[in-house]
């Protein structure tokens, strides 16, 4: 790739942290922003901080990812999953620079019982999902040039995420309750930072899913616990046993078609993303 100097939103996140490593690795220039360097919800501090910097893509990996607190705090999701990326897809369109955003698996409904594809029609139960459909609204509608990927129970060093809570769990707990009607993706972090960089090299535009294999909360869990040697007790339990303020949907596994006939790239099974972070999180002292 040639003279290609990369802006990084929400660098301090699991996947910008991961795109940082992988920049350094291959040699392209990139310029880390966290809301403290850049308030993404502003259009005209996004167009200062451009000027002059010859940006040719923008990666946002910043999000409102607060799934029950999205229930009352409605307008700060709504501006930083919605607002925010029109303002990043005018400015994108204003220095002809390549828009890469990430949506979710929540922005359907669940009750399809079989993989949502690119073709699927979104159908948020919760307002954070209707946030992230609002987002996706917006740079369908507006950017010229844009990778939008949906991507499912992100996982990865820096942020928590539900595999580091599960190792938080065990340590204070005889007993796990987990959900076990609660069925998509993880997606480890350096997967998807690796698929979107190949998507990026090839100019590939458009919508996509980007997930490792699909599993129950409960079977990631009983996973990583046999991992880590756990040798307590893990029950089953419903998403609805844990009464939280936001309604999660049951089944949003999601279809990766298009990715694979589009750079020849499979993501790798669950078990083995979550293999390599664990051997991570040993290696960084974490576990």
């Amino acid at each position: 790739m040639i003279s290609v100097k990369i802006l990084i939103t929400g660098a301090k996140g699991q996947l910008g942290q991961e795109f940082q490593k992988l920049f350094q690795k291959v040699k392209i220039e990139y310029i880390p922003t966290d809301h403290e360097e850049l308030d993404i919800t502003n259009l005209k501090k996004i167009r200062e901080f451009v000027k002059d910097k010859n940006i040719t893509h923008i990666i946002n990996c910043a999000a409102y990812n607060l799934v029950d607190k999205a229930e009352e705090d409605w307008k700060t999701a709504y501006s930083v999953n919605g607002l925010a990326v029109k303002n990043l897809a005018i400015v994108a369109n204003e220095i002809n620079a390549e828009l890469i955003h990430y949506s979710t698996d929540y922005v359907f409904g669940g009750n399809k019982n079989e993989p949502y594809t690119i073709y699927d029609k979104p159908n948020p139960i919760n307002k954070y999902g209707k946030s992230k459909e609002l987002g996706e609204r917006f740079i369908q509608n507006i950017a010229n040039k844009y990778y939008l990927i949906r991507v499912s129970w992100v996982f990865g060093i820096g942020n928590n995420n539900f595999a580091k809570k599960v190792i938080q769990w065990s340590k204070n707990n005889e007993v796990l309750k987990i959900a076990d009607d609660e069925i998509s993706a993880p997606t480890y972090a350096v997967d998807l930072a690796n698929a979107t960089y190949k998507l990026i090299q090839e100019k590939a535009y458009g919508l996509y899913h980007i997930t490792n294999t699909s599993c129950s909360r409960y079977e990631w869990a009983e996973y990583i616990l046999k991992k880590i040697n756990w040798n307590r007790k893990l029950e089953r339990a419903s998403k609805d046993d844990f009464n939280l303020p936001a309604k999660r949907p049951g089944y949003s596994v999601l279809d990766n078609y298009g990715l694979k006939e589009t750079i020849n790239y499979e993501m790798p099974t669950w078990q083995n993303a979550t293999e390599r972070f664990l051997k991570e999180l040993k290696e960084t002292g974490e576990i």
